[in-house]
């Protein structure tokens, strides 16, 4: 019944979303345009509920720029002062509610992150896939980018195992906070998070 509800909310926020917002989504779309060129979309394969691969949508906000070999630059040369912008405001995660429309995410939840990672994670972290991944989550209130991946997944974990109607409605609002004054969007010392290697490496 939980998750029936749950979905109900998603379907109904999402729409009232994409309809409000969107002279912004709209803007955001020509501003990337005429500023980083051709695909204004940017898509990935991620993992979502049981680990299922989906393809998600962000807006762009990084240049193709590649070296001599031909192989792209590292992401702080690619992401420019608008492409910071776009990101600070969280502008680049709008095209994800037609991945909640389509059923593959929800507007709460652990983010989706490489599939690449998926042989990565311990019995615990894996957890995290119990659940569709979100657009905004537990840890992205409480940190976002500026956690290590430790403090990430425990938060994910910790979501899956209390989630709940009020501890959405908690996150959402807690979300908009955090967009508004832009914090924890980039990690101390890369643009956003540096690769996950495996619990080895968790803290690097």
């Amino acid at each position: 019944m939980r998750c029936k509800m749950k979905r109900l909310v998603d379907l109904v926020l999402s729409i009232l979303g994409l309809i409000l917002f969107f002279p912004f989504i709209l803007l955001t779309a020509v501003l990337i345009r005429i500023k980083l060129g051709s695909p204004i979309l940017f898509k990935q394969e991620r993992p979502g509920l049981n680990g299922e691969i989906f393809q998600l949508y962000k807006f762009r906000t990084m240049t193709d720029e590649r070296d001599q070999q031909g192989r792209l630059l590292p992401d702080q040369e690619r992401l420019t002062s608008f492409g910071k912008m776009v990101r600070s405001f969280s502008l680049d995660e709008f095209p994800q509610l037609i991945n909640v429309i389509k059923g593959e995410m929800s507007l709460i939840g652990p983010r989706p992150l490489l599939s690449e990672y998926l042989s990565l994670y311990s019995e615990e972290q894996a957890k995290r896939h119990l659940v569709k991944p979100g657009i905004t989550g537990w840890a992205q209130v409480n940190g976002r980018n500026a956690l290590t991946w430790e403090e990430k997944f425990k938060l994910d974990v910790w979501y899956v195992q209390n989630q709940s109607f009020y501890l959405d409605l908690k996150i959402l609002f807690l979300t908009m906070k955090k967009v508004l004054i832009s914090e924890g969007i980039s990690n101390q010392n890369h643009v956003t998070m540096p690769d996950f290697q495996g619990n080895s490496k968790i803290s690097s």
